[in-house]
């Protein structure tokens, strides 16, 4: 625990920087974002070397990593029509969230989200946030709190879409950690295909 809290205010940081108003313009995000994301994925790798022992890397979990990227894909254009419907906020928050790739390589966003991004971000926050709240309290808490964690750190960005986003696959992806933690591999396949998918290849909105 001396090594994960640490951690985790090291993502903080790094996550307010990103997203703050206040310094994200100052930042080249996706390239932030992906340094951000292998730091983490390094340190987590180091407290935590047996996560790659203990996760299978085969065609079920690539199988279920592909179905739940497309699920959620789902979930979250569902969630897109309510919420533009019920808040007047919500399209131009989104928007905000899709200004973030203006300019870039679409060749380029699917490279960093598929290889680096998506795949990091699992490795730190279920391979080793969610596995050592887990081990030193119990699954269940470790759950809910990596889960909030997960959700906390994209508060800077003061984007209320953005929060919620974070809060409902980190949900997602975080139940089915605790109830399938031998299946990494696929929140990871999942991860970085719904990464790629909603921000670059279908966009929702």
């Amino acid at each position: 625990m001396k090594r994960l809290v640490p951690s985790l205010l090291l993502a903080a940081a790094l996550w307010t920087v990103m997203f703050s108003p206040w310094t994200a313009p100052h930042v080249s995000f996706w390239w932030m974002m992906t340094g951000s994301a292998l730091t983490l994925s390094v340190l987590a790798t180091f407290f935590r070397p047996r996560w790659w022992k203990d996760t299978r890397w085969d065609v079920s979990n690539f199988c279920f990593g592909i179905g739940i990227a497309v699920v959620l894909w789902g979930v979250f254009w569902l969630g897109d029509r309510v919420s533009s419907w019920l808040f007047d906020f919500a399209r131009p928050q989104v928007d905000l969230i899709y200004g973030m790739k203006s300019g870039e390589s679409p060749w380029l966003l699917s490279a960093l989200l598929l290889l680096l991004i998506g795949p990091a971000e699992e490795v730190f926050w279920r391979g080793y946030v969610q596995h050592t709240f887990s081990q030193r309290l119990n699954p269940d808490k470790g759950f809910f709190i990596s889960t909030g964690l997960y959700a906390l750190v994209h508060l800077p960005s003061c984007n209320f879409m953005l929060l919620m986003a974070a809060l409902v696959a980190g949900c997602v992806w975080g139940a089915l950690y605790r109830l399938f933690p031998q299946r990494l591999s696929a929140l990871v396949v999942s991860h970085a295909l719904w990464d790629a998918a909603v921000f670059v290849w279908f966009p929702i909105g």
